[in-house]
């Protein structure tokens, strides 16, 4: 398999295609791989574009990651957004460091010059050389905004504020009655993306958020049918493991939109592609492997294997059992 495209939100789908890439170039290094980005976290603050997962990526794969927090640089300092704050201006909850704002404001700078999203973000990468072309699912905003079921501090019960306030400020405590892609009924896939699907060898879900990440990217108009007529196979990594979110506040997005918090529930959440949905393949942990015949009942073929991507080593090794199971090599349910 020659051409993969990986479907992405930030910090799991990152340090996933991180451990594809350093497999693939171990292994089959004329592969080329292509990450389609969720923006549904992008926001507009103190006059900057900000897109959390397109640079969680972008970083990750660049070698300019914080890895202990899992997003933004290392060794950062926050001389600016404290001016910021003493302004009176911009989210004490949302802090950006020094060296992130200068990859905001060159991003704000072509935006605003004209330049498109797709073209700002394949301009940053000329530094950062992340080994993988990446993709915003549009160059259209798309902003996912929880509807909130009580009163928090200044908001009401029923309003809609930003994911990232919901996730960031209130931890997803707050309890939401849905998600709102604001901006989703103008939005196209970006330049690029469809093709990436329908051209592909294999497309992976990576262990990123069914909900808000992957969930938003199969929202936008075009991109879903592209994965269902894909000739590719469609191979997904449960996020959840033995009942809980790997990283995040997953449960509470799975809960919102009544899914159970099970690798099971998840799989069967995108659905079998011979049913309408998007998936051939589900990949669940060991501590999971009960789940196989519920899964292959609905048709979605599946496997038990260690998905904690603990280091290099173990992530890699899911990256190879992903595509070893793709190529049918694991034996299926």
């Amino acid at each position: 398999m020659t051409t993969i495209t990986v479907l992405a939100g930030g910090i799991g789908g990152a340090r996933f295609t991180r451990g594809l890439l350093k497999h693939l170039a171990e292994t089959e290094p004329e592969a080329t791989v292509t990450v389609i980005v969720n923006t549904g976290d992008d926001m507009w603050l103190d006059g900057l574009r900000i897109c959390p997962d397109l640079d969680t990526v972008m970083y990750t794969l660049g070698g300019g990651i914080n890895e202990e927090q899992g997003w933004g640089r290392p060794e950062e300092s926050r001389r600016a957004s404290a001016e910021i704050a003493a302004y009176g201006r911009g989210w004490s909850w949302f802090t950006l460091g020094d060296l992130d704002l200068a990859t905001h404001i060159v991003r704000s700078d072509l935006l605003r010059n004209g330049s498109t999203l797709s073209e700002a973000t394949e301009f940053l990468c000329r530094r950062w050389q992340p080994g993988a072309r990446l993709l915003p699912m549009s160059d259209i905003p798309v902003e996912t905004h929880a509807r909130l079921a009580m009163d928090a501090d200044e908001h009401r019960a029923g309003e809609l504020i930003h994911f990232e306030e919901w996730w960031v400020r209130y931890r997803a405590g707050v309890p939401a009655t849905e998600f709102v892609q604001v901006g989703l009924e103008s939005a196209v896939p970006a330049p690029g993306v469809v093709d990436a699907i329908m051209t592909a060898d294999l497309v992976i879900l990576p262990p990123s958020n069914p909900v808000v990440s992957v969930g938003t990217i199969l929202a936008v108009p075009g991109i879903r049918d592209a994965l269902r007529s894909s000739t590719a196979a469609v191979v997904g990594v449960s996020p959840i493991i033995a009942g809980a979110a790997v990283r995040g506040m997953a449960d509470a997005c799975l809960h919102t939109i009544g899914v159970e918090t099970t690798a099971e529930a998840v799989g069967l959440h995108y659905g079998s592609r011979a049913a309408g949905g998007v998936l051939d393949g589900w990949l669940v942990d060991e501590t999971d492997a009960g789940a196989l015949p519920a899964l292959a009942a609905a048709g979605i073929h599946s496997v038990a294997v260690p998905l904690w991507m603990r280091d290099a080593a173990t992530t890699m090794r899911l990256a190879a059992d992903a595509l070893a199971f793709a190529r049918g090599t694991h034996s299926v349910v």
